[in-house]
């Protein structure tokens, strides 16, 4: 993109604008300082194919968006597998730990595991810890107790009971102190508080394994070491009769202290590390010329120009492959670190390279918008967009009052509106037409009160979004579509600046644009 300066400081006729000023207000001289002005601004607009007609300029970021969009999407995928072989293994391993450690569990247990007698209270505990000893004759997979030095890393068993107090609930009394004392004790002191165990928060063993991921040999990449800390909570702070139990896991990924795989060679991380920084250098080079190009479109703008105008000249399809850029630039750098075992953050890699390429793919519209047909849809949703977001604004806050509404009603009869995050996607679901029939069948009926509740707030939500919000919501897109199409028919200019431009009747093959070429002519019009 070529340097104009601040040519609409100097054309200025009255405080207007240049393409708002009347004609007869320019002088003969002036007129062809209009004229140069125009075309200048025109060739702004043009994109790369007419660029190239008008001064034989290459579309260097053209080219680059597209090696970039290649590049970037191969990266995505290596990494995607990469990441796929790390949940696997943490996601695998969890269920392992849970059929060795958990007494009697099976597969779907996770929501309904409990136990409801003292004398099962103990016997899993014990089942668990007999279990971690029992490690290497049970398990198939590679683990291994943790070391800290030459000793091995114990299990503990943390218990958590109120201080002190006594609960009577045949004679509708209690007496109990809220403080709680949490501690590693032994087992023997819980099997000592058995006839407390209403005082009993919550029971947790805890240990440390340690295993090796080795399918990743297979992609040619170095395996890694998983340090695994289980955690099994018996948690009884509802005081029900019903103590659930659940196994968690935090993970811990680091390089391997010593290793050798004989038949690979370690070429293929330093290639993949190569690839990673050329990705980089890609990146930082359409980031330049993107930054160039909208610091370019603002020195066109008018100073007393309206916004509508000089939004004309903010291309927000640069802004958007600048982000893009950033965000693969930085998941890049985490990508690396994470090959070489500097950090383990695999989500967040994913966040920033996912996020990246979605809106570099994204950015690929705009080249789709220099054929006619496909720019119709584009200038569709640019005009319709103000008017949809006010629209969601009105419609979110009605969606928002039947989400409080739903969640403090039917929250304790209905599993899907237990917390507002259920209730939204429950609602949103309704709205798409998705999993209707279940909505309406799950309610509890234990209340008819709210069950008749339930039917006319379920009836009047379906009925409000979609036969009237979600129909208006498709009108405000028609007509916009309509309206655009027989403004794109008529050939009517939609601004001051259009019709400013087509004034200008030089096509980008007359040769008047190359005249032009020359920044020098730029400095002396700025200089008068």
């Amino acid at each position: 993109m070529e340097d104009s300066g601040n040519l609409f400081d100097v054309y200025e006729t009255n405080g207007l604008p240049i393409w708002d000023a009347p004609q007869h207000e320019c002088c003969v001289g002036d007129q062809d300082k209009v004229d140069r002005l125009r075309r200048r601004i025109k060739y702004y607009f043009m994109n790369p194919c007419e660029k190239y007609r008008a001064r034989g300029r290459k579309p260097w970021k053209l080219m680059l968006q597209l090696v970039k969009i290649a590049i970037i999407t191969i990266q995505l995928v290596s990494f995607g597998l990469s990441n796929q072989m790390v949940v696997t293994f943490k996601g695998e391993n969890l269920v392992t730990f849970k059929h060795l450690f958990l007494k009697n569990y099976a597969d779907g247990d996770t929501d309904n595991y409990a136990v409801y007698r003292q004398a099962d209270v103990y016997g899993y505990i014990s089942h668990s810890i007999k279990q971690y000893g029992n490690l290497y004759n049970i398990t198939l997979g590679n683990h291994e107790y943790e070391k800290n030095g030459d000793s091995y890393s114990p299990l503990t068993l943390c218990q958590t009971f109120y201080r002190n107090g006594s609960v009577y609930a045949g004679n509708e009394t209690f007496e109990i102190d809220a403080e709680v004392d949490t501690g590693m004790y032994g087992y023997a002191r819980l099997y000592s508080c058995s006839p407390h165990l209403n005082k009993l928060v919550s029971v947790t063993v805890t240990f440390v394994l340690k295993a090796i991921n080795l399918q990743t040999i297979r992609y040619r990449e170095l395996p890694d070491c998983y340090d695994f800390t289980v955690i099994i909570t018996f948690n009884n702070n509802a005081h029900s009769g019903r103590i659930k139990i659940e196994m968690d896991q935090d993970v811990s990924i680091s390089e391997c202290r010593d290793w050798e795989i004989i038949g690979a060679s370690s070429q293929v991380l330093y290639l993949t590390e190569v690839f990673d920084c050329v990705i980089i250098l890609t990146c930082i080079a359409s980031f330049i010329l993107c930054t160039r190009s909208v610091l370019t479109g603002i020195r066109l703008q008018c100073v007393n120009a309206p916004w509508s105008d000089k939004l004309e000249f903010v291309n927000g399809w640069y802004i958007l492959i600048i982000v893009s850029d950033t965000l693969s630039i930085i998941g890049s750098i985490l990508k690396i670190e994470i090959e070489n075992k500097v950090v383990t953050s695999y989500d967040i890699c994913s966040i920033f390279l996912g996020t990246g390429t979605m809106l570099v793919w994204i950015g690929v519209i705009r080249y789709m918008g220099y054929f006619k047909k496909y720019n119709i849809l584009i200038l569709t949703l640019r005009a319709a967009l103000p008017n949809v977001i006010r629209f969601i604004c009105c419609a979110g806050i009605i969606y928002l009052g039947y989400c409080f509404c739903g969640w403090i009603v039917i929250g304790p009869y209905h599993e899907k509106f237990r917390t507002l995050n259920t209730v939204s996607e429950c609602l949103f679901s309704l709205i798409n037409g998705d999993d209707m029939f279940p909505t309406f069948k799950d309610m509890n009926q234990k209340s008819s009160l709210v069950w008749v509740f339930s039917r006319i707030y379920l009836y009047t939500f379906v009925s409000l979004f979609i036969y009237m919000i979600l129909s208006l919501f498709i009108t405000i897109i028609t007509d916009t579509y309509t309206t655009i199409k027989q403004l794109d028919q008529s050939g009517t200019p939609t601004s001051e600046l259009q019709e400013f431009l087509s004034m200008c009747n030089d096509l980008p093959n007359s040769g008047v644009y190359r005249l032009e070429k020359s920044s020098s002519c730029c400095l002396n019009f700025i200089s008068r």
